[in-house]
């Protein structure tokens, strides 16, 4: 399992929860001396206009500070991404989140789809045909669901008010079909002391080792995941190595 990290992302670059001091490090310090971090580069103009208006890149643009991360947040999921399909399973460890980011607007802490603009890079480069997105932040990913309407890409994400049928639902859709890849939209705010209420510690283990097994059976193993939301800093790391260290 590769962590992808940059020191970056540990920057302030808005007042939204997800950009608060504080709330790599509470991950970090979890992590850190458990598994491999590796460096991503910042996605280029080409990457993100697969999945953005030029209008929506120039916007974020304005903000040189801003753009700079949003472009390397992006590079992180396509780093994941392009391990996952070398047989090497990652999590790319990436802030500003994505899943609320459209063609043309967004939203939500979001600025560009990383999770969008990574499989989008795959399949142009006839890497991939088909994928399941699966989704486990509190909120439903508009932007993700929106880029890839009417495509192979498969968007899905569960709601149930009790976490026995919310692992339930990713079991049932994780044996549906046969897949190139499998990529999850890891968000931790559905965490019991997080603002969704719902999921343990070890409910997102269970979580990340179904998703492991699954990805064995259904795309020869291959997967990744980006964080998207979580905001309790003094939960949110524990949350993430359970998660991770299920899906390693």
């Amino acid at each position: 399992m590769k962590i992808i990290f940059h020191s970056k992302f540990k920057d302030v670059y808005a007042s939204d929860p997800a950009a608060k001091a504080g709330r790599m490090e509470a991950i970090l310090k979890e992590l850190e001396g458990k598994y491999d971090f590796v460096e991503p580069e910042p996605a280029t103009q080409q990457d993100l206009k697969r999945v953005h208006s030029q209008r929506h890149i120039d916007s974020i643009r304005k903000n040189p500070h801003l753009y700079e991360i949003a472009c390397l947040s992006a590079g992180g999921a396509i780093l994941a991404s392009e391990l996952a399909m070398k047989g090497q399973p990652s999590f790319a460890l990436i802030r500003p989140p994505g899943h609320h980011a459209s063609y043309d607007s967004s939203w939500g802490f979001c600025f560009f789809n990383n999770i969008a603009v990574a499989l989008a890079k795959l399949k142009a480069e006839n890497k991939i045909k088909k994928a399941l997105i699966l989704d486990i932040d509190l909120h439903f990913g508009d932007g993700t669901a929106n880029i890839f309407a009417g495509t192979e890409i498969r968007y899905f994400h569960p709601e149930a008010d009790k976490s026995e049928e919310f692992i339930e639902l990713i079991e049932s859709v994780l044996q549906k079909e046969i897949y190139d890849v499998l990529a999850v939209s890891a968000g931790f705010d559905r965490g019991v002391e997080d603002w969704g209420g719902q999921l343990s510690s070890e409910d997102y283990f269970t979580i990340g080792r179904l998703i492991k097994q699954s990805a064995e059976k259904i795309c020869q193993g291959r997967r990744f995941a980006v964080l998207e939301g979580g905001y309790n800093h003094k939960v949110l790391g524990k949350n993430v190595k359970a998660f991770i260290d299920g899906l390693s």
